[in-house]
């Protein structure tokens, strides 16, 4: 699997823009979930999101993804203007995202093997079996689950569907990672271990990925910026020791 990363990583010079949003807005009816969200994230870096529940984290994921359609603004991904996409052209970006839900949005009636086939079924009559099966056997190196692949993954423990439903997303190799919520549920061990994967990740793919998490060992781990919501406003953002010694008595109060 990986080495430990408890130091993280040394400082990365700036890449490309890979994520841009100017003043993001989304309600739902009379809720404002997102008010004005500006933001850059650069190439190759690790964002983590921290806010109460309710106050639109999820939903600035999911408008990324395009699970959501913001109601106005402006988002750009890997240089494009969303809103001047046509659907073809959308799922083209869709296919560099990948996405990491709290459930891990496995299937149980499939192995291992066949969860991790799954993405690449438009491609599976026409890829060599020598290629999937390479494919295959990198995804599950990458998480650890070398042993696991003729398993279903009712047979795995939380932190092992975990790390499957990563395997999963990381088979098709995108640009940008969405976790949400990645530690939800696991014991302070296995979520070391789900935030070290997340390093490693970054650090193999040179991957841009944005962590929504309510767990501060985790955001203290993997993130080379914060970002703090509240009310749907990004209200503060830095490095995790600027925020945890910030003047604001509210932001920090998340690192206490």
């Amino acid at each position: 699997m990986i080495n430990d990363v408890e130091n993280k990583k040394d400082n990365m010079q700036q890449g490309p823009v890979v994520v841009e949003m100017e003043h993001l807005k989304k309600s739902f009816g009379h809720n404002h979930v997102l008010q004005d969200i500006n933001l850059v994230i650069n190439k190759g870096e690790n964002l983590a999101i921290l806010g109460q529940s309710g106050t639109g984290k999820s939903v600035l994921i999911k408008c990324i993804v395009g699970l959501e359609d913001p109601d106005d603004g402006k988002l750009v991904i890997l240089g494009r203007d969303i809103s001047e996409l046509k659907d073809k052209e959308l799922t083209e970006i869709r296919k560099k995202i990948g996405f990491l839900f709290q459930s891990g949005a496995l299937y149980d009636s499939m192995t291992v093997r066949e969860n991790l086939e799954f993405p690449l079924r438009r491609q599976l009559h026409s890829m060599p079996k020598e290629k999937l099966n390479s494919l295959v056997k990198e995804a599950l190196e990458n998480v650890g689950l070398d042993d696991t692949i003729n398993l279903s993954p009712s047979e795995l423990s939380g932190g092992m569907r975990k790390r499957l439903g990563l395997a999963r997303t990381l088979i098709l190799k995108p640009e940008i990672m969405l976790y949400d919520e990645p530690t939800t549920g696991l014991d302070p061990i296995t979520s070391k271990e789900i935030s070290n994967l997340i390093l490693e990740v970054q650090k193999k793919y040179n991957t841009t990925s944005i962590i929504i998490t309510h767990d501060i060992e985790c955001a203290r781990l993997t993130a080379d910026r914060i970002l703090v919501i509240k009310d749907g406003i990004c209200i503060a953002e830095g490095s995790f020791d600027d925020l945890e010694n910030s003047t604001d008595a509210w932001v920090r109060s998340f690192f206490e």
